[in-house]
């Protein structure tokens, strides 16, 4: 780990998502959250580690520079994809696509990849890494699949599903981090605050 540079206190989250923001508050940090609206297709065709991680870092440098920052600040940025079949399936386009990705997931099992970008603001330095878990997913059946996109909710998430959400009930079991399905794994984000030379408990809100 190299020398500590110097005291952080805020964590920005180059993201939408409400997951993300609602993972990392109940770890104890609270994000300022600055939107990237990176266009996520720029990168079709990368094999889907790579495309996680390349994104990630896009979002991440597009938001470090934002004059709306806050000085000192570290920027997150995060994507995943569902790997299956060798695919990387993002979110998906509309219902009839989420269904067609439930029929071919269930009963399967997919590995959730999510790139994670970590840049300190005070350096200009960026640490980037990738998690990967194991999700197991059951044998639902033709009418299940119905009423969960009818829901709305797989629409709106990378690989259709929640862990966290209604979806939860069709996931039959995971190996790896939990965190990291629903997009930010907290451990590997402390591994990587730690390599910029930061302490991942000054980032605990009311420390």
């Amino acid at each position: 780990m190299p020398p500590r540079v110097s005291d952080v206190t805020t964590l920005v989250l180059a993201s939408q998502s409400p997951a993300r923001l609602k993972t990392l508050r109940n770890a104890g940090v609270e994000p300022v959250v600055i939107v990237s609206g990176v266009d996520e297709d720029q990168l079709a065709g990368l094999p889907p580690a790579e495309l996680a991680l390349e994104l990630a870092k896009l979002k991440c440098a597009a938001v470090a520079p934002r004059p709306e920052v806050p000085d000192g600040a570290l920027v997150l940025g995060c994507d995943s994809v569902l790997e299956l079949d060798g695919q990387a399936l993002g979110k998906p386009g509309d219902p009839a696509e989420a269904t067609r990705r439930w029929q071919a997931m269930r009963g399967r099992s997919g590995v959730l990849v999510t790139g994670h970008a970590l840049t300190d603001t005070a350096t200009g330095r960026t640490v980037a890494a990738s998690a990967r878990t194991t999700v197991h997913f059951a044998d639902v059946t033709d009418e299940e699949i119905a009423r969960y996109v009818a829901t709305g909710e797989p629409l709106h998430v990378a690989g259709a599903f929640t862990v966290d959400g209604l979806g939860g009930a069709f996931v039959t079991g995971i190996e790896g981090d939990h965190h990291n399905v629903v997009g930010v794994s907290l451990p590997l984000l402390r591994t990587l605050v730690a390599d910029l030379g930061h302490r991942w408990a000054d980032l605990w809100a009311g420390r």
